[in-house]
């Protein structure tokens, strides 16, 4: 089994299902592709029917494409693992967050892109503070409702966190502080929460080591 993902210093939506197979369990080889380069989509090609990273190459050849469905695919691959929460009311609401993080905040990802290399400050727009008030708000309100468990969103790691992560990397290297956004600590300490689990913390080893230290 592969994934194939792009450099890991950039790529955020590699990062998520990476860390979500690393924590059920599942074994895979990593093909990285290298992005922006000139035949950065014919590599993708190869294995990805869309030319977009992140891509599951199966045993047999099949591919699973786009991050969600590659962390879909390992939660019914590992029901044990817990990449969902056991309440329905619990599981429910972490697939709504999961799926308004793959959906939503495109002015914070678009104008403060991942880069775990990189130490910098930059003021949010209008649109970013939208966003970081909407964090602080869904992060903040969860934890307080569901968090007792743990430091994630619904206490244990989940599919959820993994989805939330490259946010984490986001506010770390742009210096994007969350009190100025209503946060009382909660959000901010979920952040730091998830920069510091086993699988992260291998992943920027390698992304640093790639990309340079910041």
């Amino acid at each position: 089994m592969r994934l194939v993902i792009g450099d890991k210093n950039l790529s955020s939506w590699s990062l998520r299902p990476w860390l979500v197979l690393k924590r059920a369990g599942v074994a895979f080889e990593e093909v990285v592709v290298g992005l922006n380069r000139p035949d950065t989509t014919a590599e993708i090609l190869k294995w990805s029917p869309t030319a977009q990273v992140p891509c599951l190459v199966l045993d047999d050849g099949e591919a699973v494409w786009d991050s969600l469905a590659i962390a879909l695919w390992a939660a019914e691959q590992r029901p044990d693992a817990g990449l969902w929460p056991a309440d329905p009311l619990a599981r429910a609401l972490a697939r709504s967050a999961a799926c308004e993080m793959h959906s939503g905040f495109a002015p914070l990802r678009a104008e403060h892109p991942m880069n775990l290399a990189l130490r910098t400050e930059k003021a949010p727009s209008e649109a970013v503070v939208r966003n970081l008030r909407r964090l602080v708000e869904l992060w903040g309100g969860t934890r307080r409702r569901f968090g007792a468990g743990g430091p994630f969103l619904f206490g244990g790691w989940g599919i959820v966190d993994a989805f939330y992560t490259p946010v984490a990397t986001r506010l770390r290297t742009y210096a994007l502080d969350l009190k100025a956004h209503g946060d009382d600590g909660t959000a901010q300490a979920y952040a730091d929460a998830l920069l510091q689990t086993p699988e992260f913390l291998e992943w920027e080893r390698a992304a640093l080591a790639e990309g340079g230290a910041p």
